[in-house]
C-alpha cells in the first residue's frame, strides 16, 4: 500500500515538472521580436517554403496571408500606430507652441494698445514724465504768489483794479482744463503729445505776454507818477510851461 501511494505521488510530481516546462516555439518568438522591437524581416518568417516551394507546412501557415510577412506591423515601426501617435502628438505640441505665441502677441498688443490709449496710464508716459510735466509744472501748480512775486504792492493794486491779474487767471485755467482732459481721455498716445505740444506753445505765449504786463506795469506807474509830480508842480500860478514840455519833462525823468 506504501509503495501504490509513492507509485502516485512520483507520478503526479513528474507531470507537474512537465506541465511546468518552459515551451519555446520560434515562430512565436520571430513574430513577438518583429512586433516588439526588431527589425521587420521578412526572411525570419517560418515556416520556410522549402525546395521549390513544396513546404506544406508553409502553405498551411501562409496560404491565407500571403502579404503578411511583407507588412511591416511593429507599433514603433516607421509607420506603425505609436509612431503615428507619436508624430502627431508632436504636431499637436507644435500648434499648441504656435496658438500660444499668437495669443501672447494679441496679448502684448492689447496690453500696449491699452497704454497707448489710456487715460488713466497717461502720466507714466515717459515723454510727459521726461519733458511735459516740467513744462508744465508752473501751470498745474501755480498760486497767487507766485504770479505777483517781485511786483509792489501798488503794481498789484494795478494788475487787480486793470482786469490784466483776471484775465491771466481765467486764461490760465481755461488752458488747465483742457490739458487735464487731454490727460484723462483715452486718445492716441500721438494725438495726446501733439495737443501737448500746442498747449505748451500757447501757455509760453500767454506766460510771455503776463511778463510783458508786468514790466509795462512797472513802466506805466513810473511814468505816471512823474507825470503827477509835474503836474503838481506846474499846477503853481507862478509857473506856466507848455504841454510839450511838460511831456518832455516826462519822458527825460522816466528813462532815469
Amino acid at each position: 500500500m506504501k509503495k501504490s501511494h509513492l507509485l502516485l505521488f512520483l507520478c503526479l510530481l513528474a507531470i507537474n515538472c512537465i506541465g511546468q516546462k518552459k515551451i519555446t516555439d520560434k515562430h512565436i518568438t520571430y513574430q513577438q521580436e518583429r512586433m516588439v522591437f526588431k527589425q521587420w524581416d521578412a526572411d525570419k518568417f517560418t515556416p520556410k517554403p522549402g525546395f521549390l516551394g513544396l513546404n506544406p507546412e508553409y502553405w498551411i501557415t501562409w496560404a491565407l496571408h500571403p502579404n503578411y510577412p511583407r507588412t511591416d506591423l511593429r507599433p514603433l515601426g516607421p509607420v506603425g500606430p505609436q509612431t503615428q501617435r507619436l508624430l502627431f502628438a508632436a504636431a499637436m505640441q507644435n500648434s499648441d507652441n504656435t496658438y500660444k505665441l499668437h495669443a501672447d502677441t494679441l496679448r502684448n498688443t492689447a496690453i500696449s494698445e491699452a497704454v497707448n490709449y489710456s487715460g488713466a496710464l497717461s502720466a507714466a508716459d515717459p515723454l510727459w514724465q521726461i519733458y511735459y510735466r516740467k513744462e508744465f509744472n508752473d501751470l498745474l501748480n501755480f498760486t497767487d504768489s507766485d504770479l505777483l512775486s517781485g511786483l509792489t504792492l501798488a503794481e498789484q493794486n494795478y494788475l487787480f483794479s486793470t482786469g490784466l491779474y483776471g484775465w491771466y487767471m481765467e486764461e490760465s485755467k481755461a488752458l488747465l482744463e483742457r490739458l487735464q482732459l487731454a490727460r484723462t481721455t483715452s486718445i492716441d498716445r500721438g494725438s495726446r503729445i501733439i495737443a501737448y505740444h500746442r498747449m505748451l506753445d500757447e501757455y509760453r505765449s500767454l506766460r510771455a505776454v503776463w511778463e510783458m504786463k508786468k514790466s509795462k506795469t512797472k513802466t506805466y506807474l513810473k511814468i505816471k507818477g512823474v507825470a503827477e509830480k509835474l503836474r503838481s508842480e506846474t499846477s503853481s500860478p507862478m509857473i506856466s510851461r507848455s504841454d510839450i514840455q511838460i511831456a518832455d519833462d516826462i519822458l527825460k525823468k522816466s528813462k532815469l
